[in-house]
């Protein structure tokens, strides 16, 4: 999946792991979509904000990430003073327009088609965004991701092997299949929904198993 921004999703952070001002609130983009975006169903009463959209190089809008309860920074999967409770808990859902393979704007070549994996590798490496180890050091971390995001891509590609279970979890009402996998960071799953989308979650604290999705009917509520 080709896109000129970041293929991650997310807030851009500081070393301290305390986010950085962005543009990434702006409701614009999220308007522009020709598809509809999917967040967490009625049954989350929590906090709920926008992330960041990916365009395309022809600056359509191909996929973006809302997100549920705490706000998560970059930070190790041990907090300070150990507590496991003290863990942020939230829940990232990623949409990707499912595009069958295309001519580029330019018409020189084609464009990757969207598939499930694509749902999956973002919501990967969107979770790896932020993670960091909590032994390592900061010059270390760009070699820990980059390594970290081929494995994301590797799994991501291979949705049918061992390293996924299959979870059946409500989409608009009507329970759906998942590819599901957890990690020391946190669980990732990815599936696709009849509304012509392939959705990806991704979340730390926050159990997957009572999940539910749904088509988001006002996203500017997001940006309150």
């Amino acid at each position: 999946m080709e896109t000129t921004s970041s293929a991650v999703a997310q807030a851009p952070a500081a070393e301290d792991g305390q986010h950085v001002p962005s543009a990434r609130r702006t409701v614009d983009g999220y308007l522009r979509a020709p598809f509809p975006w999917y967040g967490l169903d009625e049954a989350f009463t929590g906090p709920r904000w926008l992330m960041q959209v990916g365009l395309a190089a022809d600056g359509a809008v191909e996929h973006g990430s809302v997100g549920h309860g705490d706000e998560p920074s970059v930070r190790s999967e041990v907090v300070a003073g150990g507590d496991p409770e003290a863990k942020e808990k939230f829940a990232v859902v990623v949409t990707v327009a499912a595009n069958p393979v295309r001519r580029s704007a330019d018409g020189t070549g084609l464009l990757e088609a969207t598939s499930v994996s694509s749902a999956a590798w973002l919501a990967g490496v969107g979770l790896l965004s932020f993670t960091w180890p909590g032994q390592m050091d900061h010059s270390l971390r760009d070699d820990w991701l980059e390594q970290q995001t081929e494995t994301a891509w590797a799994l991501a590609d291979d949705l049918e092997s061992e390293d996924w279970s299959t979870l059946s979890l409500p989409v608009d009402g009507v329970p759906t299949p998942f590819h599901y996998r957890e990690s020391e960071f946190g669980w990732v799953l990815a599936g696709s929904t009849r509304a012509g989308v392939h959705v990806g979650a991704y979340g730390r604290g926050m159990s997957a198993y009572g999940l539910g999705f749904a088509v988001v009917e006002d996203i500017a509520s997001y940006d309150d």
